[in-house]
């Protein structure tokens, strides 16, 4: 056991839930229900590679504050089937709601994430921090069955905030009764996790399980979470 911290607060998406398998398995099925092939879309893996860009470029301006929740949401369904020449703001919306629908209810989870929070649970105070909404989280949590590790679970919905930016994290505290020095945040994104953290006065875990090449030095870094336990 680590004694400098009491609170340990994980990010969700792609730290303890697999966002990109669940991603791509309801995307699939998006694309085989909506028979996408007929309308003219040659493949899944192209579907695929061209939502991902849309997505990223939509989150980023989400993060930034340039578009609203809703834009994001159905906007990238419909870049991505303008690039294929399907003009159908109807399909964008229907094919949005159905993914917001299906995706929580994916069930894969990052390698060692149950034997993680089964080692920490007795010894920390486990919460997340996540820029994911309110009622797609818990959704997640609750049919992946991890929903009774956590203690309290920060949304960015709720927070009215982000991460990178300090006031989710100050909100976290708030929240949970943590001091900045006794909690570490432990997230796969560098600059929103980790840079987030850092600039809050936390400790943090880069989770790179890529091992992406960086110049900076977070607190600890970690390719696996299995490594938790030599931490924690």
């Amino acid at each position: 056991m680590n004694n400098k911290y009491q609170h340990l607060f994980f990010d969700l998406d792609h730290t303890l839930w697999d966002f990109e398998t669940n991603s791509e398995n309801t995307l699939l099925q998006l694309f085989e229900e909506y028979n996408l092939e007929q309308k003219g879309v040659p493949n899944f893996q192209l579907f695929l590679s061209t939502y991902k860009i849309h997505n990223d470029k939509m989150w980023e301006r989400f993060r930034n504050g340039f578009i609203k929740r809703e834009e994001l949401r159905w906007k990238r369904i419909w870049l991505t089937l303008l690039d294929f020449k399907i003009a159908n703001t109807q399909l964008s919306y229907e094919m949005s709601a159905a993914y917001l629908e299906i995706l929580p209810t994916q069930t894969t989870l990052m390698p060692y994430t149950i034997e993680i929070l089964e080692h920490c649970k007795s010894k920390y105070s486990l919460h997340l921090i996540t820029n994911g909404f309110e009622t797609t989280q818990w959704l997640k949590l609750q049919y992946s069955g991890i929903k009774n590790y956590f203690d309290y679970v920060i949304t960015s919905e709720k927070s009215n905030s982000m991460k990178p930016h300090r006031a989710i994290f100050d909100y976290a505290l708030e929240t949970t009764g943590a001091d900045a020095d006794n909690c570490i945040m432990i997230g796969d994104a560098l600059e929103i996790d980790v840079i987030g953290a850092y600039n809050a006065g936390w400790d943090q875990v880069y989770f790179n399980p890529l091992k992406i090449k960086h110049n900076r030095t977070p607190t600890y870094e970690i390719n696996c979470l299995s490594e938790l336990k030599e931490l924690f």
